[in-house]
């Protein structure tokens, strides 16, 4: 069958396909090709600016328009390259070469390529694309939705809200910091992903520029290596490789969006409790319908799709991050496939925010839950009343309040104030103790 979204084998290129083809430019096929375009173009242009030859500016002016213009018809045309060839990067090699004919320095040509193997094109190519990817979507996605759910955190800074530590009632806090707890996690995995380079491999067939040495033995090779990985392309070239690229940077920004997504699982399975708690309620939309089967519901499939997607996504990058850097001697052929799928879980990631924002859009806060569900829970005020009672020196306060609690079916305000009426203090300690309720007792809220 013809390939549409109905018949794509992946939901990424089927059914999420409208809300992911804006990664099309940093990792399909097409995409893989275009950058392979623009590094072996940047390269000879390097070359001509390094004095190698003498590059007319008319002809530099073409090729950069085979560049900026590049399409869909001149990747085919790569593609039927490779279909005899039977090698990608030297299909584009070939593309090129035609491309300098037609700019009219066919005497130029044997300059495209020049010295390199094709790792050095696809391990500048591939983190180049992966750069652009974070910097342009994957980055401001994470960040917009950490903003996002910092502004959810101040709407409700104020709102008390039972805490449950083991599933159990534990002591009371507030909506808005228990969303803060998020906006941190994500706030300092961002600063530790943003901090990892993204490296490249640039040094010939096993990265010791063999074959340009021999042509140029005076030139300083490492230097001019440096320069145009650094300096042209924007990324860190590694002094010492095999034929490819260590991996290592790369596997670290896997195990950073990892450790990322990890978080947003937790944040997605808490909302989901707190919804099923009923703390929450969910905006409808007309004609949308949540169960087949039962009318009333409004179930929470943003939070559901998302978690999944995320696990998803972990799983793919945990093998990312295990075989890359692993490869036998000076190059296994591994990585090449694997490469191709960094863009899977990224897809995955990206469905995954989308949902995250589409979920938190449609809460309703419910206050009379949250309210009823810290005063069905009085039991909580027992650790500040034996606080306040061992400020007081107090004899045994915590034996106290554990024999009246703990294990109880039914702890009121009714019953700790009996209790308060019991203890030999003053009135004004009384006082100060009976004022102590579930919906007040709650702690320090800095951030606010």
């Amino acid at each position: 069958m013809e390939l549409t979204n109905l018949t794509a084998i992946s939901p990424i290129d089927g059914r999420y396909r409208k809300k992911v083809n804006h990664l099309d430019e940093y990792f399909s096929e097409y995409a893989l090709i275009k950058y392979r375009v623009l590094v072996e173009i940047e390269y000879f242009f390097f070359l001509a600016d390094q004095r190698f030859f003498k590059l007319p500016v008319k002809a530099r002016t073409q090729l950069k328009k085979v560049l900026d213009e590049f399409s869909l018809d001149d990747a085919r045309q790569i593609k039927q390259l490779e279909a005899v060839t039977n090698h990608d990067v030297k299909a584009v090699e070939y593309f090129l070469k035609e491309q300098a004919d037609k700019a009219g320095i066919s005497h130029l040509k044997e300059w495209i390529h020049f010295g390199l193997t094709s790792q050095d094109i696809n391990n500048t190519a591939i983190p180049l694309s992966w750069k652009h990817a974070m910097e342009h979507e994957y980055l401001p996605s994470i960040i917009n939705l950490q903003n996002s759910v910092y502004q959810l955190a101040a709407q409700w800074k104020d709102v008390p809200m039972l805490a449950r530590t083991h599933g159990q009632a534990a002591s009371p806090t507030r909506l808005g910091k228990e969303l803060m707890v998020y906006v941190e996690r994500l706030n300092n995995q961002i600063e530790l992903f943003s901090s990892i380079p993204y490296a490249a491999k640039f040094g010939g067939a096993t990265g010791n520029f063999n074959a340009h040495q021999i042509a140029f033995p005076k030139r300083k090779w490492v230097d001019l290596g440096n320069a145009f990985v650094e300096d042209t392309l924007g990324l860190q070239r590694m002094q010492f490789t095999t034929q490819i690229e260590h991996y290592d940077s790369l596997a670290a920004q896997f195990d950073a969006i990892k450790r990322i997504n990890t978080i947003l699982i937790d944040l997605c399975r808490d909302i989901w409790t707190y919804i099923s708690m009923d703390y929450f309620k969910q905006q409808t939309k007309k004609g949308e319908v949540g169960s087949s089967a039962m009318p009333h519901k409004v179930n929470p499939i943003d939070f559901e799709n998302a978690e999944g997607n995320l696990g998803i996504a972990n799983s793919l990058l945990e093998h990312l991050s295990a075989k890359l850097p692993t490869s036998r001697l000076q190059r296994d052929l591994t990585d090449s496939t694997v490469l191709r799928n960094i863009g899977v879980p990224i897809a995955h990631v990206s469905i995954s925010i989308n949902s995250i924002h589409n979920g938190l859009s449609k809460l309703i806060l419910n206050e009379t839950a949250i309210k009823a569900d810290l005063e069905n829970n009085w039991a909580v005020v027992a650790e500040a009343i034996q606080t306040v009672l061992r400020r007081e020196q107090y004899p045994n306060p915590y034996e106290a309040l554990k024999e009246l609690t703990r294990g109880k079916a039914k702890i009121d305000k009714a019953s700790i104030h009996a209790f308060i009426n019991s203890l030999k203090i003053s009135a004004a300690l009384k006082k100060e103790l009976k004022g102590i309720t579930p919906s007040n007792y709650f702690g320090v809220n800095p951030l606010f």
